[in-house]
């Protein structure tokens, strides 16, 4: 047989926690487990009506059928920076600062090719989503983990990277909602990170996902780290905009990157409509942010594909422009999921912190797992049927945790609990 030669890239790549765990869980299976998967992020809930419609419709219009370059892509644009200017009171610039996506996932791992020359650094959050780090790794760079730590609040420490690694570094990748601590971010740091990378000339990346899947309408006094945290959007700005479906909230927990670099000199935030619109599988979401970043990314993007399918940007659009009554309904859905879960995990002893976004918790390991988190997840899920995710891999700072998706109803959740309870003893 022929010795085919690889690149090098891909050796970071091999090693993957997460197959082990589709490993694990298929052995559960055949071993007649019932199997209880809380180990992905993918939600349960239906897209709504409204969506299903615009994109049965488009099935029908032979217009829809062939390639979808750039521009035909305006109107998906154009519902995407209404979108967020209602939400954030930030102007956009449908034609220059806003690109359609395969999921916030693709620009994660493409925008890397348009940064990183060989040998360059990313600072990645540690733990963090797997396909930030592959990206780097595509585009054969090097990666610089700056630790998240629970009694920083989950922030990275940026007076902590080393300046050899920072002469070096190209671009920051944050993530607040984040996945997978559950950790929340003020303006406050947000204004810190534009500022560290306005001095360092440093790319911000800011993966966006989980703006929506926030339980708690606004700071309170024990939620804000300091007054000068407290979070201002300023005048909402609707000029030109159709209605806004939904509240505007100036007390908003999740501020977006853009909030606190209004001239977009060096940011760019990734959305997908996967977790607020539960449209996961239809692959859709965008980039918004600096125009020169927005070019370079689409450069990129126009190598390698084209874009969706029409329908799915016009169900797309009905999301962004509809009723936003689901978007309220799958909040309240996880907050229920959130506190059965938690509240049965404390009635067994395991006592975590109650998130206030995501659809995660991001527990601490009790003692004999407390530094084998892969382990306590395998024979979890051989033992007992419940999946989850091992924190180690998400990074090295993730070990001792793991992650629980909330992707079922409250019974089920209690049921997973009741069986980790007998795992445990």
């Amino acid at each position: 047989m022929t010795n085919i030669q690889f690149a090098k890239r891909l050796q970071p790549l091999q090693s993957n926690v997460f197959a082990d765990m589709d490993k694990a869980k298929a052995t559960a299976l055949a071993a007649g487990r019932k199997l209880i998967d809380l180990s992905l992020g993918s939600s349960d809930l239906p897209a709504e009506a409204h969506v299903i419609e615009a994109i049965a419709q488009s099935l029908h219009d032979r217009s829809t059928h062939g390639y979808l370059l750039f521009n035909g892509t305006q109107a998906f644009r154009q519902a995407a920076a209404n979108w967020y200017e209602q939400k954030f009171g930030i102007k956009v610039d449908p034609q220059t600062e806003v690109l359609p996506l395969i999921g916030s996932q693709e620009g994660t791992a493409h925008l890397p090719l348009a940064l990183l020359n060989p040998g360059d650094f990313a600072l990645l959050q540690d733990p963090g989503y797997p396909s930030h780090a592959g990206g780097v790794y595509l585009a054969s760079g090097q990666i610089y983990p700056m630790p998240l730590q629970a009694e920083n609040g989950f922030l990275p420490v940026f007076a902590d990277i080393p300046a050899p690694v920072l002469a070096q570094s190209r671009m920051m990748v944050l993530s607040y909602p984040h996945n997978p601590t559950a950790a929340i971010a003020p303006l406050s740091f947000f204004q810190e990170a534009v500022a560290f990378c306005q001095q360092h000339n440093l790319v911000l990346v800011h993966d966006f996902p989980y703006v929506d899947l926030v339980f708690e309408a606004g700071e309170s006094e024990n939620s804000s780290p300091s007054p000068k945290s407290k979070i201002h959007l300023g005048k909402f700005a609707t000029e030109g905009n159709p209605p806004c479906n939904f509240p505007q909230n100036p007390k908003s927990l999740v501020p977006s990157i853009l909030q606190a670099d209004p001239d977009k000199s060096v940011s760019i935030e990734f959305f997908t409509l996967s977790k607020s619109y539960n449209m996961g599988g239809f692959r859709i979401g965008y980039a918004i942010g600096n125009a020169q970043l927005i070019n370079a990314l689409r450069q990129v993007k126009a190598a390698v594909d084209f874009n969706q399918y029409r329908g799915i940007l016009n169900g797309a659009i009905a999301a962004l422009t509809g009723p936003q009554a689901g978007v309220q309904s799958a909040v309240a859905t996880f907050r229920q999921r959130r506190d059965a879960f938690v509240t049965t995990l404390h009635h067994i002893g395991w006592h975590v912190s109650t998130p206030k976004a995501t659809m995660y918790i991001w527990a601490k390991l009790p003692l004999p797992w407390s530094q084998n988190s892969i382990e306590f997840c395998t024979q979890l899920v051989k033992q007992t049927g419940v999946a989850a995710s091992p924190g180690a891999g998400f990074g090295k700072s993730g070990e001792g945790y793991v992650r629980f998706a909330l992707v079922h109803e409250p019974p089920l959740l209690e049921t997973a609990v009741k069986r980790i309870a007998e795992f445990l003893n």
